[in-house]
C-alpha cells in the first residue's frame, strides 16, 4: 500500500531508524521500495520527472536528502538555497514521494545499507559503477536504474540565470 496520500508531515522521517524500519517492513512484505537521493535544493520539472520515473519502478518511493551541512560540503558556502526543512516539505508534497529522510553525510552510503531498497535511482548523467550503493544494492538482489535526464534543466543552470 502507498503512502502517497499520507500527510506531508508523516512522509518526512525523523531518522535513518525510522527509514531502516520502513526498508525492513517492505521486505518483510515483498513490496519493492525505490531509493533516489540527491540535494533536491531548487525542485525544477527535470526532478519531477526522475522522480515519478522512479516511484513508477516500485510500491514506494524514499527519497534521501542531503542535510544543509552536507550540501555546503558539497555545494560550497552558499547553497543550500533552501534549509532541509523547506526541502523535506516540498518534496513530501509531492504525490511520487512516499518517504522523506534527510543524511548528513556526503554520500548517503550508510542509509543505503540500512534501508537495503530493491531499486537505487541516479540520474543518467552518472555511470552505474558512479552510483553510490550500487554494488551494495546488487549484492543483495537489487537493481540500479538510470533515469533520462531533463536537457537543459539543472539547479546549477537555473542559478547562474538568475544570477
Amino acid at each position: 500500500m502507498s503512502q502517497g496520500r499520507m500527510p506531508r508531515e508523516a512522509k518526512i522521517l525523523a531518522s535513518a531508524a525510522e527509514a531502516h524500519d520502513i526498508g525492513a517492513q517492505y521486505q518483510r512484505d515483498g513490496r519493492r521500495l525505490v531509493f533516489a537521493n540527491g540535494c533536491f535544493d531548487l525542485l525544477h520539472a527535470g526532478h519531477v520527472r526522475l522522480l515519478a520515473h522512479a516511484r513508477s519502478l516500485g510500491d514506494a518511493l524514499m527519497v534521501a536528502l542531503n542535510s544543509d551541512e552536507s550540501v555546503r560540503r558539497l555545494k560550497g558556502p552558499d547553497r543550500p538555497l533552501q534549509g532541509e526543512q523547506d526541502r523535506c516539505e516540498i518534496m513530501a508534497a509531492l504525490a511520487s514521494v512516499d518517504f522523506v529522510v534527510v543524511f548528513a553525510e556526503e554520500t548517503p552510503l550508510e542509509l543505503v545499507r540500512a534501508v537495503r531498497p530493491s531499486v537505487l535511482v541516479k540520474g543518467d548523467d552518472y555511470s552505474v559503477e558512479e552510483v553510490v550503493g550500487a554494488k551494495e544494492v546488487a549484492s543483495w538482489g537489487g537493481e540500479v536504474v538510470l533515469v533520462p535526464r531533463l536537457p537543459g534543466r539543472s539547479t546549477t543552470g537555473i542559478i547562474a540565470s538568475v544570477g
